[in-house]
C-alpha cells in the first residue's frame, strides 16, 4: 500500500469526493466502512451542519474519513475549529489557500490535501507544507480548471515530492489503474458516488446522472471566472445563454451570479431541473446503476487488480 494511504489508514486508495450538499456523514461513513475514504462536503454550510455530519459518520464507522473545506465559505473559521476539535483524519480543501489553517489542522492530526488544477498551484501548496495534493482535471463535476486529468497528473507528480491523488473522469477500475500508472498514490471520484444507494440526493438528480451520455455535460461560469461542469438541463442552458449574452454585450454579470445562487442545493434537495444545477463530471456516461457504496468499491478494486495483474503497481491497491 502507498505510504500516504497507509498513513491515513485506508484499505483501498480510493477517495469519495467531498461534494457540497451531496457528500454527508452517511455517504462518507459507508465509503470508509467499505475500505475507501469517505469525505463529507462542507460547502458553504455552517459549522453546526459540519459537526452534525461528523457525528453521524463517527456513529456509523470507526474507520478514517475526511471533510472537504470550501475556503471561500463565510463559515470557514468555525468549520476549521470543528474539524480540529473532532480530529478528522483527512481534510481536503478547495477555492483558496489553506496556509492560514495548515498548522491548526496538522496539529490536530489531520492529513491536509488541497485540490489543485495546475502544476503552479501544486508547487505552491508543496512549499506551504501540505501532506499531498489532489490533482483534478477538467473532466470532473463542479468547479474545474483548464487541464485534463491525463495531462495534469503526471506533470504534477514530476513537479513535487509529496503524494498526488488523481481526480477527474475516473469512474471504474480502468481509470484507477491508469491513475496509478501516471504516478498517483490513489484516486478521488465524485460522480461515481452520486449513484451510491447511500447518497441522499433527490431521485430526479440521480436519474439524470444515470441517463447521461458522454456529451451530456457543459461548463458554466467561464466568463465570470468560476467554471463549473454540470449536466445539461433547462437551468444550465439558461445560465450559459445569459452568461454568453452578457459577455458579448459587456453587461453586468450580477444577474448570472444570482441565477446560480443556491442552485446546487436546489438540485440536491428538490431535484428541480428548471432551477437546479446538477453537478456531474464527464464520467457520468459510465454510471448506469444505483448500488451500495461497498459494491462500488469492490467492483473498482476487482477490476483494477485484474488490469494490474502481478505488476509492481498492484501493491498500491491492497
Amino acid at each position: 500500500m502507498d505510504a500516504l494511504m497507509t498513513r491515513i489508514g485506508v484499505q483501498y486508495p480510493i477517495f469519495q469526493g467531498g461534494m457540497a450538499w451531496v457528500a454527508d456523514g452517511q455517504l462518507a461513513a459507508a465509503v470508509s466502512a467499505a475500505g475507501g475514504l469517505g469525505i463529507i462536503g462542507s460547502g458553504h454550510a455552517p459549522a453546526s451542519y459540519v459537526a452534525e455530519q461528523i457525528a453521524i459518520a463517527k456513529a456509523r464507522t470507526d474507520k478514517p474519513f475526511g471533510v472537504n473545506v470550501m475556503l471561500l465559505s463565510p463559515f470557514v473559521e468555525e468549520v476549521i475549529a470543528v474539524i480540529a476539535e473532532a480530529g478528522v483524519a483527512v481534510v481536503t480543501t478547495g477555492a483558496g489557500d489553506p496556509g492560514r489553517y495548515l498548522g491548526t489542522l496538522q496539529a490536530a492530526g489531520s492529513v491536509v490535501l488541497p485540490v489543485v488544477p495546475s502544476v503552479a498551484l501544486a508547487k505552491r501548496m508543496a512549499r506551504l507544507g501540505v501532506d499531498g495534493v489532489i490533482a483534478e482535471g477538467m473532466e470532473s463535476g463542479g468547479h474545474i480548471g483548464a487541464m485534463t486529468t491525463m495531462a495534469l497528473v503526471p506533470q504534477v507528480v514530476d513537479a513535487i515530492d509529496i503524494p498526488v491523488v488523481a481526480a477527474g473522469g475516473i469512474a471504474d477500475g480502468r481509470g484507477v489503474a491508469a491513475a496509478l500508472a501516471l504516478g498517483a498514490s490513489g484516486v478521488q471520484m465524485g460522480t461515481r458516488f452520486l449513484a451510491a444507494s447511500e447518497t441522499q440526493i433527490h431521485p430526479q438528480y440521480q436519474a439524470a446522472v444515470l441517463k447521461a451520455k458522454d456529451v451530456d455535460t457543459l461548463v458554466t461560469g467561464q466568463y465570470i471566472g468560476h467554471a463549473a461542469r454540470v449536466l445539461k438541463n433547462p437551468m444550465s442552458r439558461q445560465y450559459l445563454k445569459l452568461e454568453k449574452q452578457l459577455a458579448i454585450n459587456g453587461g453586468d454579470m450580477t444577474a448570472v451570479e444570482q441565477l446560480g445562487n443556491g442552485s446546487l442545493r436546489i438540485a440536491v434537495k428538490e431535484g428541480d431541473p428548471q432551477r437546479g444545477s446538477f453537478m456531474a463530471g464527464q464520467a457520468a456516461g459510465m454510471v448506469h446503476a444505483v448500488t451500495p457504496a461497498a459494491e462500488i468499491l469492490q467492483s473498482l478494486v476487482a477490476q483494477t487488480l485484474t488490469l494490474l495483474g502481478d505488476g509492481p503497481l498492484r501493491a498500491k491497491v491492497v
